[in-house]
């Protein structure tokens, strides 16, 4: 087991509430904020793949937060591609953006020391 130093300490801590707040707002986004349809849009289910990687980004679990690297690209491209729709799609496409990049980039620093000792097991063989 890899000592966790307290930038990884803080960069898991930042990842999880990036996960979190992504989730929430995916779900809040279609089903009260701006849906595509009045009372709610069938898009919500955008999020399952948030909620499903959940507890294991939760747990920081080295492999959940791996696959939650190749799902974020997807809410990142979202958020890029939304800003320029009418109000309020902009500001929530931002803040999409934003805690997707936020998620990203805390991830990487979590997870990196992680794939060095891979590579130095793998390297051993």
């Amino acid at each position: 087991m890899i000592a966790l130093t307290p930038a990884q300490r803080h960069a898991v801590r930042l990842a999880q509430a990036s996960w979190f707040a992504l989730l929430a707002l995916a779900v809040a986004w279609e089903w009260q904020l701006a849906p595509l349809r009045a009372g709610g849009s069938w898009l919500a289910l955008k999020a399952l793949p948030l909620a499903l990687l959940a507890p294991g980004v939760w747990r920081a679990d080295v492999k959940a937060m791996q696959w939650a690297l190749l799902t974020v690209p997807l809410y990142a491209a979202e958020g890029a591609v939304r800003v320029v729709d009418a109000p309020p799609v902009p500001t929530l496409a931002a803040l999409e953006l934003l805690l997707a990049a936020g998620f990203f980039c805390a991830a990487i620093v979590y997870l990196r020391p992680f794939k060095r000792a891979a590579r130095r097991r793998e390297l051993r063989r």
